[in-house]
């Protein structure tokens, strides 16, 4: 089983296909496996392994993921493992497509270390515009968490508004899309959890963003997916891994 040990974290990661890579940010909030992938609209994991090397991974506390919750953690505690992982295969440079939470995973990583990523997907971005309660999604999250004595409801409600307290996209500011030129696409939701509106927002803020608003669907899918297939070829670097 592919475990990468970092620090007192342990991740599990698959790798399928070859080529230049592309790193996947699973959907299913705080619970990102690598098994939504399967159940979703569009599984990149299937779909791009004939031209890519796919990269999946359960985020740390989900699946087969495991790491220590601590009060301090954040969008830095994810973005440190998201490094840890790339360094451990060797990867200098990558695409990214991130899905739910896996587009605040994304961007965080953008801001981070942009000489990084070459292309973005962002798929249903959560995000919100006014403070919230901890979601149905947090909720059940927390509730399945076994072998944690150390998350104490005072350390998960400070985790909570580590991550949820900053709105808009949750792990960057508005202020860092602006100036962020990293070429993206983005694909908006349509409830509660991943706001048409942040979508929108984000598309029309980043500098070198392309928003396909109608995508889940039928001939639109196909449509969607064939241009981000499109798009993860116009930008891959020409000297690939």
């Amino acid at each position: 089983m592919p475990t990468l040990q970092h620090g007192d974290a342990s991740i599990y990661y698959e790798e399928y296909g070859s080529g230049y890579p592309i790193l996947l940010f699973a959907p299913g909030s705080l619970s990102s496996t690598i098994d939504f992938w399967h159940r979703g609209r569009w599984d990149p994991t299937a779909e791009l392994a004939s031209e890519y090397r796919v990269i999946a991974m359960d985020q740390r506390n989900a699946g087969r993921s495991r790491a220590p919750i601590r009060d301090s953690d954040n969008w830095d505690t994810y973005l440190a493992d998201h490094i840890a992982l790339l360094d451990h295969l060797g990867i200098e440079r990558t695409h990214i497509m991130g899905a739910c939470i896996g587009v605040s995973f994304a961007l965080r990583l953008i801001e981070a270390e942009p000489e990084r990523v070459s292309a973005a997907v962002m798929q249903q971005p959560i995000g919100a515009n006014a403070p919230r309660t901890p979601s149905e999604a947090f909720t059940s999250w927390r509730d399945q968490l076994i072998d944690h004595p150390e998350a104490t409801d005072a350390v998960l409600k400070q985790f909570h508004e580590n991550l949820y307290g900053p709105l808009f996209i949750y792990s960057v500011s508005r202020e860092f899309v602006r100036s962020c030129a990293m070429p993206m696409v983005v694909l908006p939701g349509n409830d509660q959890a991943h706001p048409y509106e942040i979508a929108e927002e984000l598309a029309r803020i980043a500098p070198n963003a392309e928003f396909i608003p109608d995508w889940k669907e039928g001939a639109a899918m196909e449509a969607a997916f064939g241009r981000i297939r499109e798009f993860l070829r116009a930008n891959t670097p020409v000297t690939s891994q």
